[in-house]
Formats: structure tokens, sequence, C-alpha cells
């Protein structure tokens, strides 16, 4: 009797044991050894190698220090359409990433179409917005709603080859565009555009005098077609049918940083990317070859604010975790540790704490930011995009007339931005 009643009681307690574990019906929960469960925020987004390797070593490691009970699962995706698409797709079905570093532009796109949860519906989000300007916070705005947390900034400057600019004389850059197209003109130097996109034309149409839309991006007639706009696409097409403009080849491929480092075109534009991804001797020597300045900006912002913000994408399951995780890449020396990359942040204690030493190219950027604007926050922006970017290609490669070219492109925007 004694063996049968150890062996009832036994069974007893695995019968027991059986029912105090769970099945994992979420995969985003990881059952560890101790028995606490780690909540995993899945994070994608587009940071370069040099970004992604600090946020892997550095960042998310301090985060789950100070976290133990979470874990982020990071995935660098590549920047392009498809991934727009992808997102698209897998918030409209439930399926998306928990957090995303979505560009500014896409923004107001994605909370238009309801693939982002709104962020205000957290207790301390009034709290959390105060680290921000209210004009970088509107680019999540909508409804009444807020959808995003602004995490870095960049823009551009134009970045001249030092030797040449003493070939023509000059010991800095010219203080305006039209300077420079003169000198381009005479001594047949080239510029180098990453494209036609508004993100490559709009600081040389702007600094020339052009615009593409009213200050509210409400209306681009009588703006984008303008007499100064049309003057501006006049100065540019110039020097194009003088072969004096570099584009990208058809794959792409834009080599403007390495010609205007080796001397072959005078000046191009670009973000502080290109000088943070070298290293020692390499960035030294860019720096002693290349200089980079602001567009002028005596009539006003001339260049773009690019940058990124964070989203929680529509059917998070773990919406507090993410939130936790927002915060956290938003606070100051989060956001100062990022800045060694080169990206700007949007925090208004670790911008005004940022200490950058007098020769660093990191300066122009700066001051560059300081005199920019943002992208329209509007929901057709990508469509906007593709209108301006066929119409500019038509006028560069001859088909349409500049005004033509920007009267048909500023009358097809007027709808898009009536829809928004």
């Amino acid at each position: 009797m004694g063996w049968k009643l150890v062996a009832y009681l036994l069974i007893l307690v695995l019968l027991a044991g059986c029912k105090s574990h769970s099945m994992i019906s979420d995969p985003k929960q990881v059952q560890t050894l101790q028995n606490h469960e780690k909540t995993v925020i899945t994070f994608w987004h587009t940071y370069n190698d040099k970004e992604t390797e600090l946020l892997e070593q550095e960042l998310l490691p301090a985060f789950e220090r100070e976290h133990p009970n979470m874990r982020v699962e990071s995935i660098n995706l590549a920047f392009n359409n498809e991934l727009k698409n992808t997102l698209i797709g897998r918030a409209s079905s439930n399926r998306g990433p928990d957090v995303v570093r979505l560009d500014i532009a896409w923004v107001p796109e994605f909370s238009h179409k309801g693939l982002l949860e709104p962020l205000n519906m957290f207790p301390d989000f009034q709290d959390i917005q105060s680290r921000f300007s209210p004009h970088a916070m509107a680019g999540g705005y909508y409804k009444k709603n807020y959808y995003s947390l602004p995490l870095n900034i960049y823009t551009k400057t134009a970045i001249f080859n030092r030797e040449l600019l003493k070939r023509a004389g000059y010991s800095k850059p010219p203080r305006t565009m039209e300077e420079v197209i003169k000198i381009a003109h005479h001594h047949r130097f080239s510029i180098g555009l990453g494209g036609l996109e508004p993100w490559d034309t709009i600081p040389f149409i702007y600094t020339l005098g052009g615009a593409i839309s009213d200050k509210n991006f409400n209306k681009a007639s009588g703006y984008l077609n303008s007499k100064e706009t049309i003057y501006a696409v006049e100065q540019l097409t110039s020097l194009y049918k003088e072969g004096l403009i570099n584009l990208p080849d058809q794959s792409g491929d834009d080599k403007n940083f390495e010609r205007v480092k080796s001397g072959n075109i005078l000046m191009t534009d670009e973000g502080p990317w290109f000088y943070s991804l070298l290293d020692g001797a390499e960035l030294d020597r860019a720096q002693k070859l290349t200089i980079p300045v602001p567009f002028p900006h005596d009539q006003g912002p001339v260049s773009i604010i690019g940058g990124e913000n964070l989203v929680i994408m529509k059917g998070s399951k773990q919406q507090s975790a993410a939130w936790t995780f927002m915060k956290w890449m938003t606070d100051k020396e989060a956001q100062l540790l990022m800045a060694q990359t080169g990206l700007m942040p949007t925090n208004q204690d670790a911008f005004k704490a940022m200490k950058i030493p007098n020769n660093s190219y990191l300066n122009p950027y700066k001051e560059a930011a300081e005199n920019a604007f943002l992208w329209p926050q509007v929901k057709n922006w990508s469509k906007i995009d593709e209108v301006y970017c066929e119409y500019l290609n038509k006028i560069f490669e001859g088909e349409l007339s500049v005004k033509d070219g920007l009267d048909r492109a500023a009358a097809e925007i007027d709808k898009l931005l009536a829809d928004s």
C-alpha cells in the first residue's frame, strides 16, 4: 500500500507541474530559464552600416540592461519603395513590426491610411512631447492624434572641391548659386546632382529664387511655374545641355561624392553620411579635398529637412513595450550617442548639448538644418514626387520647354494637394 500511495502522489505532483506551464501562442513572448517572460520588440529600420553597428553594439544592449524583461529584435532593411509597400501590406493585415524608424515623408501617408497607432493614448505622452519642438511634432499630427516621435533629422549641404575653387580664384565657396553657375560655365567645371527628385533639386531651385508651392503646401500653381522657378530651372538645364551637370547613371549609381573628392566636378550636395561613413585617414583626406557649406539662404530656408520618426505599426501586440523603447531612443543620452554618426538629434536638450569641434564637417550641417524646412505634411507626397520627377525629366531631356513642363506639373500637383 505504501508504494501505491507514493506512486499516486507522484502522479498528482507531475500533473500539477504540467498545469503550471502554458503554451506560448504569441511568438513575441520568449520563456526564459527563470520562468520569466521576455517581451520581444520587433524594430525595423534603415540605418546605414555604421549607424547599425552603434545601434546594435551600444544602444540596444544599454536599453536591455535597463529593461531586462525586454529584448529588441533589430531588422535592418534597404530604404526603397519595396520596403514602403511591404510595410503597408503587413500593417493592413495586422502583421507589421512593432516599431519602425519611418521616413519623415512617409509618416503623413501612413497616418492618413490608418496604419499607425496613436501615441497620445499613452498617459505620459504630454511629458514626452515636450522634448521636441512643435514644428518637429507636427509631422506626425493627423485628426487630433499624434502618430510619431521625431528621432533624427538631417539635411544637405553644398560640397565643393577645394582645388577647383582655387583654380577659379576662390579661397572659399561663392556666396550665391548664380556665382557657382558662372564659374561652371567659364571654367567648364561640372556640378553633380543626385537626381531630379525634389530632395536633390529643391536646394538648387530655392537658392536661385524658385519654389515648388506656397509655404503651407496648399498650392503649386503660381509657385512651381512662377517666373522665378522658370529662371532657376533654366539655369540648371543650360548647364545640362552643355554637359556640365552630372546625374546618376541608369542603375541609380551616384558617384558624385567620389567625383568631387577627386576634382572631377566642382560641387555636389549631400547629407553628412558621406563623411560619417569614412574613418581615420580617409576622413582626413576627404576634408582636405572638399569643403561642405550650407546653401545660400539669404531669401529664407532653401534645404529640406529629411529624417526619420519612430512609429508603432497598426496591430502591434507589444504597444506598451514599443512605447517604452521609443521613449528611450528619443531620450537625451541615446540621442547624443547616435549623434556620433552625424544624425542630428530631435530632442531639444540633446541638440543644445551637442559639442561639435570647430573643424568638424558637422558644423555646416547643423547650420543648414537651422535654415531648412520640413517635408510637406501631405498624404499624396509620394504621388507629387512622381509628377515632379516625371516633368523635370521631360524638361531636361528637351521633350518639353521649361515653362510648359512646369505649367503641367503645377496643374497636376494642385489636384493632388487638393486631395490631401
